[in-house]
């Protein structure tokens, strides 16, 4: 790459000239590879250890305009005992809910160690300003939130403004800063890869996200289909790969939106480690957004223990 990375958001013709001289995507060679490693078969020791791994991945997500102030406590219980029955099986990662529950589920995972992460900037269609998009990301930061999951206005990308693109997730992840906290809030972009129509998009929104400070690059929303696709997952993790590479900096990456059951997980635990290594294959670096995966990740694991399915009945719906 000739261009200089400290020059690339100069403006407009600077960051165009750079994402569009990013190399293509292989789009058939993606989907065979994507596929080739979805045949991998994982047995045993390993496949209960990727259970766990997977549980511990997961970011336990309810967004939906009903959402209560009681369903959040009983997520979030859910997300630090997982199955009530048996205290080996591992909490999640974090808890996925809107701005104004934040403070809830701070409240009920206190010490737990679970991070609380919070969807921000006018989820799901980024269609608002720029200071309402602050404001939401700031609201979310001061209840508590340790994670912000931002989205980035695919209207704006697809037509070429990338500097806006770009200046948006600047301006949030300056937002996601706390008051005698070096780190602050860590940021997760969301692409919102099935409304970019091709992976060269996906490819160069990655990138776009990854130069702006995202902490970590996301898929999508979960509203829109198609969502975390192994092809989609698998050209997000060779772009972090590669930005590792130019820049020395390690960014994380999330599928989420159809990831439903263990069978999704393993594979995309197999993606990871065939594309950027065994140092992405934790919770801090790896992610899976989801909202049904855990249950099926919870009797797959008690069948290996117990050699019996206990039903989808036997654990809580989320």
């Amino acid at each position: 790459m000739t261009t200089s990375l400290a020059d690339v958001a100069a403006s407009n013709v600077t960051l165009r000239a750079f994402l569009h001289g990013l190399p293509g995507v292989d789009r058939v060679g993606a989907d065979q590879r994507a596929a080739t490693l979805g045949t991998r078969s994982i047995k045993t020791t390993a496949k209960a250890e990727a259970i766990d791994l997977a549980i511990r991945m997961v970011d336990l997500t309810t967004l939906e305009g009903a959402d209560t102030p009681g369903k959040v406590r009983a997520m979030c219980a859910k997300a630090v005992r997982p199955d009530p029955g048996d205290p080996t099986v591992p909490k999640v990662a974090a808890v996925c809910v809107y701005p104004d529950l934040v403070a809830q589920a701070v409240g009920a995972l206190g010490g737990s160690g679970v991070k609380v992460a919070s969807v921000a900037t006018a989820f799901p269609s980024g269609r608002s300003s720029l200071d309402v998009k602050i404001a939401d990301t700031a609201f979310a930061v001061a209840a508590g939130a340790d994670e912000i999951d931002m989205v980035i206005d695919r209207g704006a990308f697809l037509a070429g403004d990338y500097l806006k693109v770009f200046e948006e997730i600047s301006a949030i992840k300056a937002a996601c800063g706390r008051a005698g906290d070096a780190q602050g809030a860590h940021l997760k972009v969301i692409l919102e890869t099935g409304e970019l129509s091709t992976y060269d998009n996906v490819r160069r929104a990655s990138w776009l996200a990854m130069l702006a400070g995202a902490d970590f690059i996301k898929t999508s929303t979960g509203k829109v289909q198609p969502a975390a696709t192994p092809p989609v997952t698998l050209v997000m993790l060779e772009a972090v790969r590669d930005f590792l590479t130019a820049t020395g900096r390690k960014v994380g990456v999330k599928p989420a939106g159809g990831i439903r059951t263990t069978k999704d997980a393993v594979k995309m635990l197999v993606l990871v480690n065939e594309t950027v290594g065994e140092g992405w294959l934790s919770p801090d670096w790896f992610r899976l957004g989801a909202s049904t995966l855990l249950n099926d990740l919870l009797m797959q694991r008690q069948k290996m223990a117990t050699g019996r399915y206990a039903g989808p009945d036997y654990f809580t719906l989320d």
